[in-house]
């Protein structure tokens, strides 16, 4: 007979213990994910603060503080480098200035051999004398000439005269023969007294052509004296010594040679450091030519280099905050906005950018900015020209009411 077995009755029997513990090892394992769910929400809630709050904080710092500013580390400083050129040619004789050295305006450069402009300077101041003597001299020449002139019309006058007497001598021998030759066809007259009769009209009539001669001398006597006392008035005419052309041309000669006698010592046009000597003593140098450069650390400005993009708000006036490299941040410069170029530097390059092409890429211009650094601030912390910095301008402020474009 066989027998059935029953699952149930074939199953092992659990304790009462082991099933209390598998039923709390669900339960914990249910509870497990919804912590984990609790704690990441928190997570991405405190996330999402933080970035709000990142987000309000850097809003309010764009509005109040970032949106006033504009900066860039495209910056140098620059200055308005005077540069010492003779004017005249010569030796060098000495040089009193050497590369680094602080020179205050005025002091003495470079000093050229002066012998030649001395030479030079005797030389006119002895024109200007003969030129004035000169002058005199034509003066003193029209006086005499003016008397000339009188002399030779008073001769004129005098032979005029004897025109008239002769003329008159002329005419009463005439009218004396005529009548005597009448008289002597009837015998009145004797052939004696007609013959002097006739010798008297032949001397009247020659001492007539004698007076108009002589007449006629004096005037060509007095035109070519009124012809010498106008040539010579010529080298004068309206003007006097101080105002003849002659000696003023002398005396610009003269000053001319003074000044250049006072060019042979060049000094410092500008208070500045010496740069870039090229000059030796005993060198022969020509007018224009670069000797040495003199720069005004004192009064250097800074040309910043702005992104045009930047300069909506930009006005002249403005105040202006400035870093350099060479002391870094712990040095901070105050300076004020003076203007902004004509152009890009693209502009004013030799070669120009050729924009109209097929293969175009827009690029972002940089407009120059120059900016006066307070000269307090130059003399507490000097810098040379050139150097690198840092430039922020505050655009709250209006500082004038033009652009400064």
């Amino acid at each position: 007979m066989s027998q059935s077995h029953s699952p149930v009755a074939d199953a092992p029997s659990v304790p009462a213990a082991d099933h209390s513990a598998y039923a709390g090892d669900r339960t914990a394992t249910a509870a497990a994910p919804a912590a984990s769910v609790t704690r990441r929400q928190k997570l991405f809630g405190m996330l999402g603060a933080v970035i709000v709050l990142a987000s309000l904080a850097y809003g309010g710092y764009w509005y109040f503080i970032g949106s006033r500013y504009v900066s860039t580390d495209n910056a140098y400083t620059a200055a308005e480098i005077a540069s010492i050129t003779p004017s005249v040619s010569g030796i060098v004789q000495s040089v009193a200035a050497v590369d680094t050295q602080h020179v205050r305006k005025g002091d003495v450069l470079v000093v050229i051999d002066d012998t030649d402009a001395k030479l030079a300077l005797e030389q006119a101041e002895a024109e200007v004398g003969r030129a004035e003597r000169r002058v005199r001299g034509y003066l003193a020449t029209d006086a005499g000439l003016a008397a000339q002139v009188d002399a030779r019309a008073a001769d004129e006058a005098r032979m005029n005269a004897q025109i008239a007497s002769a003329k008159a001598d002329f005419d009463r021998a005439a009218i004396d023969l005529k009548r005597r030759e009448a008289l002597a066809h009837s015998g009145s007259v004797s052939g004696e007294e007609l013959s002097n009769a006739q010798t008297s009209f032949a001397s009247a009539q020659a001492a007539l052509m004698a007076a108009r001669a002589a007449a006629l001398q004096a005037q060509a006597s007095r035109a070519a004296a009124v012809g010498s006392q106008d040539a010579n008035k010529v080298l004068f005419i309206d003007t006097t010594v101080d105002t003849n052309p002659e000696v003023l041309l002398a005396r610009a000669k003269r000053d001319q040679a003074r000044v250049d006698l006072e060019r042979t010592v060049l000094r410092a046009p500008v208070d500045g450091v010496v740069a870039r000597r090229q000059v030796q003593v005993g060198q022969r140098v020509e007018p224009g030519a670069l000797l040495l450069s003199v720069v005004p650390v004192e009064s250097l400005h800074v040309d910043a280099n702005f992104k045009e993009v930047q300069l909506d708000k930009v006005r002249i006036g403005q105040p202006v905050e400035l870093t350099s490299d060479l002391y870094g941040g712990k040095v901070v410069y105050h300076g004020k906005v003076a203007g902004l170029a004509g152009g890009a530097g693209s502009a004013f390059a030799m070669i120009p950018a050729q924009n109209a092409t097929g293969n175009w890429i827009k690029v972002v211009q940089r407009l120059p900015v120059r900016v006066v650094i307070d000269a307090a601030d130059l003399r507490a912390h000097p810098l040379g020209v050139g150097l690198s910095m840092e430039a922020t301008v505050d655009t709250r402020n209006g500082g004038d009411a033009t652009p400064a474009s």
